[in-house]
């Protein structure tokens, strides 16, 4: 087994804090989340490592958030959510990609603008017919090139009739489900060498719980958060991580 390049004690000190912080904005905002510990995790691990642990963590975040505002899931998106991901994991299967650090991070921070610059008669609506077959081939696609995908997602249900749990409770859902599949990847696909190096038990576990447990204290403020003010902060806050995100892919490239 080749090494991680990190200790156990300061790989554990950085994942316990990051999950249960991250889990609990995800629990408020339904992403954001994901693309703050994707970050960290970049910064700690090689990019297969850093994308199976973030499957997991967010797998249990977005899993138990799901069954937390399950009688707000809007089911009649799946089935079309399920092709497009199963459609776009075989394209990527077959060419079997494993980006570099500073792509990787070039995509997380120019996918919020790209998603905010789409024009009004563009909208996407992930209520309107074929858009979940788009929206799920986009998000796995997204997910397997960059890790995650939450802007893109974002995207098709921001403008839609539905209220801030009902965008919660439908986005965990697929998105469970879009991070199985990119674990999926990165284990079978990309991390298929038995050189490779491999992530202890500890920090999967560490992830797994701090997850859950960030996830149900973020339950209470969603509860009392208006629907205008979920949509403004969500917005600001995408666009924020996104810029980050991209001055550091610029740095990583040009420094």
């Amino acid at each position: 087994m080749a090494s991680i390049g990190v200790s156990l004690g300061l790989l554990l000190g950085a994942v316990f804090p990051s999950v249960l912080a991250t889990s609990f904005l995800s629990g408020i905002f339904g992403m954001v989340g994901g693309l703050i510990l994707m970050g960290i995790l970049l910064m700690l691990l090689p990019v297969p490592l850093a994308m199976s642990l973030h499957a997991i963590a967010q797998m249990a975040s977005n899993g138990w958030r799901a069954f937390l505002w399950r009688a707000h899931v809007k089911w009649s998106v799946l089935p079309g959510y399920l092709l497009g991901s199963a459609t776009a994991f075989m394209v990527f299967a077959a060419i079997a990609v494993s980006p570099p650090t500073e792509a990787v991070y070039l995509a997380l921070g120019a996918l919020p603008f790209a998603a905010a610059a789409l024009p009004q008669r563009w909208a996407l609506d992930i209520e309107r017919k074929g858009a979940p077959s788009l929206v799920g081939f986009l998000v796995m696609g997204l997910s397997v090139f960059a890790g995650v995908s939450g802007p893109v997602l974002d995207i098709f249900f921001v403008r839609t009739a539905l209220d801030r749990r009902a965008i919660v409770a439908t986005k965990a859902v697929t998105q469970t489900i879009g991070h199985g599949l990119k674990l999926a990847y990165f284990s079978l696909v990309i991390g298929a060498d038995p050189g490779d190096p491999i992530l202890p038990l500890a920090v999967y576990t560490a992830a797994v719980g701090t997850a859950l447990i960030g996830t149900s204290s973020a339950r209470l403020v969603l509860d009392r958060l208006s629907n205008r003010a979920f949509l403004r902060w969500s917005r600001r806050l995408v666009l924020g991580v996104g810029a980050a995100y991209f001055a550091r892919g610029l740095w990583l490239v040009f420094a």
